[in-house]
């Protein structure tokens, strides 16, 4: 029967969408779907005081990031030139699984164009402001997706996560954020940046939020409940070397005293190193990225043959990948594989490596107004993330709880060990959430 001491579905979505509509709530969504929103309530809430759940996201508020496929809707992915594309004829498979399992769909969150920066900035349709500090960029590309949970007008995002456009909105806004191993959660009906490298997962308050929608997106069967794993049963490695290089003071005081929380409550943390895997992914860089190659393919399948109208910040980096000769990209593509294969047996299940998301808070968008600092901050953002995409590794980012701006505190898990990396995220969240403040 329906849980009394809970507000109704109904209750929570008119409270979601007096969010959605406040004045402070610029640019966050694209789309809000409230008529739809409320039928689905009324159904959830129907089916819980029947007894006739439908797991742990019925009834749950689900927003849902641009680039995916809504029937009847346009799937612009943030662009402009994307917004003359008829409406999309059915879901995307994700959004299948997510109305199959009762979720309550609000709308499609804001996004960078084409997913291709990572700062959350968007000259077409505006830029939502980081909720911390509405001064500063929210970190994208889910950039609406992660404030959306923030404030208070969805109760999960989905997003996607190419080189980190999950983590790092969670991050530099303080929301719990997840990107799967690839493979397990469907891309079909998403816009593609990077067919080799996209993934797709949720924006939560909680591990535990994170691990439920992962389960649905995946197309588990019979959900189950996350189970936080013991201490003593698995060992953080924190990954020192260059990955610490042009830290903030402040993400490394907060970083630090987080490793000091988590090991006061009994886990067992070693320093350590993956240097030789970032030189793995150095010597990608070295011939070009997956991205800028993959999305000019994208939008010529698109129907797109110009680049007339595109963000020139986002245009110069598709250019460069249009110089690249194919027999270099089947190389970059050997190489990849080589290094998942190498970065795989380095390290066993019950290891996770550590290190902050990302080096910085959130900047001020005055200081990414200019093209310079604008690529030198979007780099920076994305360096520490995007190792788990090129090495296809499952990876999540926890808020370090401080006073102040938000600072991300990141585990990578062993490819398709995403399951266990979730039940030590769940540890290594509550100890953080006991022990921070009393340290």
């Amino acid at each position: 029967m329906q849980d009394r001491s809970q507000p109704s579905a109904v209750a929570r979505l008119e409270a979601a969408l007096a969010h959605i509509h406040a004045p402070q709530a610029k640019n966050v969504f694209t789309t809000v779907f409230a008529d739809a929103a409320r039928w689905e309530a009324e159904a959830a809430d129907r089916r819980a005081a029947a007894g006739a759940s439908r797991g742990p996201l019925d009834g749950r508020i689900v927003s849902v990031k641009a680039l995916f496929n809504v029937a009847g809707t346009v799937t612009s992915s943030g662009s402009a030139v994307l917004r003359r594309l008829p409406p999309a004829s059915e879901d995307a498979e994700v959004v299948k699984r997510l109305r199959a399992a009762g979720a309550i769909i609000i709308g499609k969150t804001q996004m960078t164009e084409f997913a291709f920066s990572a700062l959350g900035t968007n000259p077409h349709d505006g830029m939502p402001p980081n909720p911390r500090d509405r001064a500063r960029v929210p970190g994208g590309s889910s950039s609406g997706a992660a404030v959306s949970v923030i404030d208070g007008m969805a109760e999960l995002a989905i997003g996607s996560d190419t080189g980190g456009s999950l983590r790092i909105p969670a991050a530099l806004s303080g929301a719990v954020g997840f990107k799967p191993t690839s493979g397990f959660v469907p891309t079909t009906g998403a816009f593609s940046l990077s067919s080799t490298l996209d993934t797709i997962g949720p924006i939560a308050a909680s591990v535990e939020d994170c691990f439920m929608a992962d389960q649905v997106l995946s197309g588990e069967g019979a959900l189950s409940r996350l189970r936080p794993a013991s201490p003593g049963t698995f060992r953080l490695v924190v990954a020192r070397g260059r990955l610490f290089d042009r830290c903030e003071p402040e993400v490394l005081a907060a970083f630090e005293k987080g490793l000091e929380c988590i090991r006061s409550g009994g886990l067992q943390i070693k320093d350590g190193s993956i240097e030789v895997a970032l030189d793995d992914v150095a010597q990608i860089d070295k011939i070009g990225t997956f991205p800028s190659i993959e999305l000019g393919a994208t939008v010529r399948s698109l129907g797109v043959s110009a680049l007339d109208g595109v963000d020139p910040r986002t245009r110069v980096r598709i250019e460069a990948g249009a110089g690249i000769l194919g027999t270099d990209y089947v190389r970059m593509a050997r190489l990849r594989q080589a290094a998942i294969r190498s970065f795989e047996q380095s390290f066993g299940n019950n290891e996770l490596f550590v290190l902050p998301t990302t080096p910085i808070r959130a900047p001020l968008l005055c200081a990414v107004a200019e093209d310079a600092a604008f690529h030198d901050l979007n780099g920076l953002v994305l360096r520490n993330p995007r190792v788990a995409n090129l090495l296809d590794c499952p990876s999540i980012s926890l808020p370090l709880p401080v006073d102040g701006l938000p600072v991300g505190l990141m585990l990578i898990g062993r490819r398709n060990a995403d399951r266990r990396l979730l039940e030590i995220a769940s540890s290594v969240e509550t100890l953080l959430r006991e022990r921070f403040h009393a340290a």
